[in-house]
């Protein structure tokens, strides 16, 4: 619908309901015999009393000229607003009628009330039916007796879990989350090569349960996965049981509300949960990634349904975003083809040293301790870990070049066949010395809990042209 015009002059919306509304309506009669003035009222239509008001019954003027508060005073010039206050202030209304006399018996200042048209019994309703024509999703009608919830179980647009019906209400809400237009396309979807807008993603962040300010993190994610770096095809067609899995960095995850503490991997936060989830959905239910299908893993893992958690702000390891060229401070997103996190135990080391070796060994055994160069991994350190590191002064590029030291294979021992194991390297490597991961492969994070002497490994899919590389992306909105 689109907004209804305003007449040049003084404009007034009012509500009789409203004290300050009240307050100044005499006014509005001696306003009315000296200039052009429209007043529109948005309860009684015969108020104000004296006054030739227009009944803004169903609160289109007020909506589409965004009045939040009444009573507001605007000066219209060619059909457009140039000036507005507020609530009574009697300077405001002086200069902006040129009545100097205006409201000389009246308090210099008066706040107003909120209008009706964001009132939150209304405001859904209202963006619904002024809005709604911005949406270009295909209308579902269900019939009076069906279950809403089990019609999606039943259309298949679930992850296993329920989903959150999404409403034109909710998505024109969740929509108030980002700036970007509804008919923006973000990212073209595999495995169905199918282009999906800005909309489309806001649907699948209300049925995943999302807040409007997580919106612009899903986007993001989308983006950072949709790109042949990262292969969310390949990740979706392996039997591996590996899936996205999204590190959130910067203030903006704590504005949000996300978790990097305690529990950061596991439920009870909305935001981690939400965000991963409704990547997730937009890559089943747009995308066409269902398991069984294109989706082949062989065991899978509780992840797929959503993976997301926020790295620690003030870690003296740094940030991975910005180790991986995000600015100083800026919100992004790197997103990893992982499998579940697994718990590293070490909690007698009190040196760096002993604790690197630690964090190696176990890092060693990623998908199979031997195999090489491969498979990429996250390590996450956990804040008593960390503080080993941080009181020995050393920095995340000492705690990864010790990793990596560490980390040498003697190719006699990985071979296959070595230790009477099958697996392995092929027999050409066994006079060599290699890593058991390549350069940049070992992606060195910090969340969780304060108390609790572990960190964890989260090992990751096949790496390079031939499988994913991480994607860190900046937000934006």
């Amino acid at each position: 619908m689109n907004a209804p015009g305003l007449p040049d002059g003084l404009v007034v919306i009012v509500k009789e309901e409203c004290a300050t509304c009240r307050l100044v309506a005499p006014l509005l009669i001696d306003l009315a015999g000296s200039q052009p003035l429209a007043v529109y009222t948005q309860d009684d239509p015969t108020f104000p009393p004296g006054v030739d008001a227009v009944h803004d019954a169903d609160l289109a003027v007020s909506w589409h000229h965004r009045v939040e508060t009444v009573p507001t005073l605007l000066r219209v010039e060619g059909g457009r607003e140039v000036e507005r206050t507020v609530g009574w202030r009697r300077d405001h209304w002086r200069r902006m009628t040129g009545d100097d006399d205006l409201g000389a018996d009246l308090p210099p200042m008066r706040p107003g009330c909120g209008s009706l048209s964001v009132d939150p019994d209304r405001e859904d309703e209202l963006r619904r039916r002024f809005e709604g024509s911005r949406l270009r999703s295909r209308r579902v009608e269900l019939a009076a007796a069906e279950d809403e919830i089990e019609a999606m179980f039943d259309r298949g647009w679930t992850d296993g879990l329920p989903v959150v019906p999404p409403t034109e209400e909710r998505v024109l809400r969740m929509l108030d989350g980002t700036t970007r237009a509804p008919d923006e396309v973000v990212a073209t979807v595999p495995p169905d090569i199918v282009e999906v807008t800005v909309e489309k993603v806001a649907v699948a962040a209300v049925m995943a349960g999302c807040l409007p300010e997580c919106l612009p993190w899903v986007l993001t994610a989308l983006e950072a996965m949709c790109t042949d770096e990262f292969n969310i095809h390949g990740v979706l067609a392996t039997t591996m049981p590996v899936g996205p899995v999204i590190v959130a960095s910067g203030p903006g995850t704590r504005a949000i509300g996300m978790n990097s503490g305690v529990n950061a991997f596991g439920q009870g936060n909305r935001a981690n949960l939400t965000i991963g989830r409704a990547v997730q959905l937009v890559v089943r239910n747009v995308g066409g990634g269902r398991p069984g299908e294109i989706d082949r893993a062989t065991h899978g893992n509780p992840g797929k349904l959503s993976f997301c958690f926020a790295e620690s702000l003030d870690s003296a390891l740094g940030s991975l975003a910005v180790e991986r060229g995000a600015t100083p401070g800026a919100d992004a997103v790197t997103v990893f083809a992982g499998e579940g996190p697994r718990c590293v135990v070490d909690q007698l080391s009190r040196t760096p040293e002993s604790l690197i070796g630690s964090l190696a060994a176990a890092l060693r055994t990623v998908h199979h301790p031997k195999l090489v160069v491969v498979f990429d991994a996250v390590l996450v350190v956990g804040p008593e870990h960390e503080r080993v590191f941080a009181e020995a002064g050393w920095d995340r590029r000492r705690v990864v070049d010790g990793l990596h030291e560490r980390l040498q294979c003697p190719g006699a021992e990985i071979v296959r066949g070595a230790g009477g194991i099958d697996e392995g390297m092929p027999a050409s490597f066994a006079d060599q010395t290699l890593p058991k991961f390549r350069p940049g492969g070992l992606l060195l994070t910090a969340a969780g809990g304060g108390a609790g002497l572990f960190s964890a490994i989260i090992g990751g899919w096949a790496n390079g042209q031939t499988g994913s590389e991480p994607v860190t992306k900046e937000v934006s909105g």
